[in-house]
């Protein structure tokens, strides 16, 4: 793959690695590839059972996903034989190289979002906080409509992890996780609105409308709630979902 390449932990801004991994998988067809290639990536080595247990998914689908970036190149396999030598061979997978090429151009486009943020004052609080987390559920749907239908998810966990795959692609750094107790919840690393949102922290609703956009095409209703944001001073923005 042409382009310039630097050190993904080092050189990289959380927006864009995440773009590059996202043009990487991209290829592939399927969201869940992009982060077990992250999975990967942040492991010496792993084997399909291992990814399994971590994305809940069966040893079969994780051992495709698996050899599929390996015949891209994007991860090598290593097998050894199980104790004893009896059995099935063992694989593992690991990253072929440290570095993740970037051949995408990130896009930031501060004046819309300035835009956006001055508009946004002019309403009340609360009507402006409505009008953000509809324009961002509309949007989300559109991101779901976009998902080929090979793409949708029947699991919430699932949905969510395709949720958190699209906002990266759209600078937002982000990942699904397990919060307290059985919630789950996204949690996102960038914010790609800039400055703009310190200003007019408003602009928080759109991820949450995004967020429920996304899952009621991928899923169903559900209900979303900013848990914390970093325009209000967290390390990073969380979005709690729930049923």
């Amino acid at each position: 793959m042409d382009g310039p390449s630097r050190t993904a932990t080092q050189d990289l801004s959380p927006t864009e690695f995440a773009s590059a991994v996202t043009a990487i998988t991209s290829a592939f067809g399927d969201p869940t590839r992009r982060e077990i290639f992250l999975f990967v990536h942040a492991h010496e080595s792993v084997t399909a059972g291992e990814c399994a247990k971590r994305f809940d998914l069966h040893a079969n689908v994780a051992r495709h996903h698996l050899d599929k970036l390996a015949s891209g190149g994007y991860l090598e396999v290593d097998t050894a034989k199980s104790s004893g030598g009896v059995g099935r061979p063992s694989k593992r997978y690991r990253a072929s190289e440290p570095q993740v090429h970037l051949n995408v151009a990130v896009r930031h486009d501060d004046i819309l979002v300035a835009l956006l943020g001055r508009a946004l004052a002019l309403l009340s609080p609360a009507v402006a906080e409505q009008m953000a987390e509809e324009v961002g559920l509309e949007y989300g749907r559109a991101m779901a409509e976009s998902i080929e239908p090979g793409e949708t998810h029947r699991s919430f966990q699932g949905a969510l992890h395709a949720v958190a795959d699209a906002l990266s692609a759209h600078g937002f750094a982000a990942r699904a996780e397990h919060g307290a107790g059985e919630n789950l919840q996204i949690v996102a690393e960038n914010c790609p609105f800039g400055d703009a949102v310190v200003e007019h922290p408003v602009i928080c609703a759109v991820d949450r409308g995004i967020v429920r956009g996304m899952l009621a095409n991928l899923y169903g209703p559900t209900a979303a709630d900013t848990a914390s944001s970093r325009p209000q001073g967290d390390e990073v923005c969380v979005t709690h979902v729930t049923l």
